[in-house]
């Protein structure tokens, strides 16, 4: 279900179908790739299309995870910072890290069940908020991302 399919439907249904509809949007980008053109450096930072399935995959642990499931980046065996969330380990492939992106988005899902949206979390390091702003600030970022992998992934595929 696309976030074209719920414009009447309830916030939380709305929220997650943007949520969902990117999670697809991210991974597709990856989809048809060489792992080389997957891990293609074309751009002064680190980033690249796997790089940013990676990093993506981190920030929904960090909200969902950490913050509304209190448990910290150490105890879950997360990078300390965005940053290094980018970086690939040689171990990494296309396979691997679109496995760890749809188990972080099942895990997501089972932690915010039955959650309602102005419920309080407390889990960030940064101070409690509610878990509508968490949505907000996920939505917010795969968004972004999103729009960085489409460029991405039109460099590649010109080459």
């Amino acid at each position: 279900m696309g976030s074209f399919d719920v414009p009447l439907d309830d916030e939380r249904t709305q929220l997650d179908a943007f949520i969902e509809e990117y999670r697809n949007a991210i991974e597709l980008t990856l989809d048809g790739l060489t792992e080389e053109q997957a891990r293609r450096q074309l751009v002064p930072s680190a980033t690249t299309l796997l790089g940013l399935l990676k990093h993506v995959t981190w920030m929904q642990r960090v909200w969902f995870e950490e913050c509304v499931g209190g448990t910290s980046r150490r105890e879950l065996g997360l990078v300390p910072s965005p940053d290094a969330s980018f970086q690939l380990s040689g171990d990494d492939t296309v396979a691997s890290v679109t496995a760890a992106h749809r188990e972080a988005c099942a895990t997501a899902r089972t932690t915010i069940a039955g959650l309602p949206l102005d419920a309080v979390v407390t889990g960030h390091r940064t101070g409690p908020r509610t878990l509508r702003w968490v949505y907000l600030q996920v939505l917010r970022e795969l968004a972004h991302h999103c729009g960085h992998a489409d460029i991405l992934r039109e460099q590649v595929r010109a080459d």
